[in-house]
């Protein structure tokens, strides 16, 4: 039956020509206005084209389509209704823009002569999101065919700009009554289009000054690549994913601050965001350091040169160092670092401990697995329990540079929020992940590790969607009593210690178990170390929380 509402019949026709470009997630948060879009989305999830995701809260909505797209390295539709729904996209729209995540915004508005009379949920919704979205397409409210059929264009318009920038693009959709009328079976339309722009040239790298390749968030695995091929250094951030290969120097941070590795570097190039250290920023502004910037696939550049950088789209390695002292004497410093001194060895070892050594050891281990959780702990059981088919989420918290400063390289996926490092949205993008996951077949778990703070910020997201397939979804809290990471503020050893605690530290009194069955999640509480290895090490099906108070 064909739609008689222009509005529907353009909805369903953009919604068609982006599943044909290879749109496979959409998010929707109901409304009025967009329901011609949310009733598109529903019928194309019926003939199986697409998955459709429905968030009561669009500030959760907008972080899902965040974790679906950076899971699955696609652009990811969001759809909202007119007025305040469309700004409440705003900071999951800022972190895609910082971080380069692609995002199609399709925010459902009311005809442009109603802009200005005062009418209800109307405003200027065009270029609402400022710098966050590359591109914004305002397109008038449909009158008949002809606008209907344009429909397909600007979708084709939109899909290209944010593939090729990697970009939140939006889409602002005007309809007039009626909205929606029955909907016409519109399946898939048309193909991908090929991407008409070349790769650009790789910077030639030549061998010679003492160089560490440092890989920031989002770097991936092409910065382990190039630092093997240059057989360099590699500087990696826990959410590089480049954490990993011979070349890694987990603890960089240390080295970076002594004369003999950081205060020897003469050239350093960069993959990704570095945001998790002050070291990398120090080293890139010396003057005296030679910086190449590797281009991000969207996003801003990150340049603490100031413009003195030389900025590549790509680079390659024309042969590696002949001196192999460099890279050696890095690797090897970062692993006596980072080694555990509390492990003796194995039975059968040559310097295997007697009886009373090794009843001792045995005491000691079980008196480790009883104690109360550091953030080192939780940290440490926590990087130890991911593997390469599991997904690990980090919120921005004082526990992921806990992580970065500890973690031995290991060959995981990890993502964070690191394009403007807030604690917005942790969860929801979490969300995202795990069901990008469970669509890809893979049979991981995703992990989230979030701090008290972060997880109460976004509680919301704890809320399930009928509808959705289940997933292998678990929240670690890491409950520290409020914002400790505020610790390390130059005013915490000054302020009052009662306003500080209430405006910087703000501890809440939580009931976790009481939260987590409210939503319907699985709860362990967790008091010691064996407790924290069994429940990551066998995770409950489904959601579940662990909260685990840190001494």
């Amino acid at each position: 039956m064909t739609d008689p509402s222009p509005a529907g019949a353009a909805a369903a026709r953009l919604l068609a020509r982006l599943t044909g470009l290879g749109l496979r997630h959409v998010v929707v948060s109901p409304g009025s206005r967009s329901q011609a879009l949310a009733l598109a989305a529903a019928a194309l999830e019926r003939r199986g084209a697409l998955r459709m995701h429905v968030r009561i809260d669009e500030r959760v909505g907008g972080f899902t389509a965040l974790g679906l797209a950076a899971e699955s390295g696609a652009p990811v539709a969001v759809v909202v209704t007119s007025g305040t729904a469309v700004v409440e996209l705003h900071p999951a729209v800022l972190e895609a823009h910082h971080a380069g995540v692609p995002l199609l915004l399709l925010t459902a508005d009311r005809p442009a002569e109603l802009r200005g009379t005062g009418s209800n949920q109307t405003t200027v919704q065009p270029g609402a999101f400022g710098v966050g979205a590359v591109e914004v397409l305002d397109v008038p409210a449909p009158e008949g065919e002809a606008d209907v059929a344009a429909a397909e264009g600007v979708a084709e318009r939109a899909w290209s700009i944010a593939v090729a920038m990697r970009q939140p693009v939006q889409v602002n959709l005007a309809y007039r009554e009626p909205l929606s009328g029955a909907q016409e079976a519109v399946g898939p339309l048309g193909g991908p289009i090929a991407d008409p722009a070349p790769p650009a040239a790789p910077l030639p790298v030549e061998p010679g000054p003492r160089t560490v390749v440092i890989a920031g968030d989002r770097a991936g695995e092409q910065a382990e690549a190039f630092a093997r091929a240059l057989d360099a250094p590699l500087l990696a951030e826990v959410s590089s994913g480049a954490r990993f290969g011979p070349q890694v120097v987990g603890a960089y941070r240390a080295l970076l601050d002594e004369p003999e590795f950081g205060g020897r570097v003469e050239r350093a190039v960069v993959f990704g965001h570095p945001t998790l250290s002050r070291q990398v920023p120090a080293l890139l502004a010396r003057p005296d350091v030679e910086t190449v910037l590797v281009g991000p696939p969207g996003g801003e550049w990150f340049d603490p040169t100031r413009g003195r950088a030389v900025r590549a789209a790509a680079v390659v390695a024309t042969a590696a160092e002949n001196d192999r002292s460099w890279r050696g004497t890095w690797v090897s410093a970062s692993r006596r670092l980072l080694e555990a001194t509390d492990d003796l060895p194995y039975a059968g070892h040559p310097e295997a401990p007697g009886a009373r050594e090794l009843r001792e050891h045995q005491r000691a281990e079980l008196a480790a697995l009883r104690a109360p959780i550091t953030r080192r702990v939780l940290v440490d059981a926590l990087w130890r329990a991911t593997w390469p088919h599991d997904r690990l989420v980090l919120a921005a918290s004082r526990l992921i540079r806990e992580l970065d400063a500890v973690a031995p390289g290991k060959r995981i996926r990890v993502l964070a929020n690191r394009g403007l490092a807030g604690i917005d949205g942790t969860v929801s993008t979490a969300t995202g992940v795990a069901l990008a996951l469970a669509e890809s077949g893979r049979p991981g778990t995703t992990r989230v590790l979030v701090g008290d703070l972060a997880l109460l910020h976004d509680a919301g997201a704890l809320l399930r969607a009928p509808g959705e397939p289940e997933v292998r979804l678990q929240v670690v809290v890491g409950d520290d009593g409020g914002g400790s990471i505020f610790d390390s503020l130059e005013v915490a050893g000054s302020a009052h210690p009662a306003d500080f605690e209430r405006v910087l530290r703000t501890p809440r009194q939580v009931d976790y178990a009481a939260l987590a069955a409210a939503y319907g999640w699985e709860h362990r509480r967790i008091e010691n170390r064996g407790d924290l290895d069994r429940a990551l090490t066998a995770p409950a099906p489904g959601r579940s929380l662990l909260h685990v108070p840190l001494a």
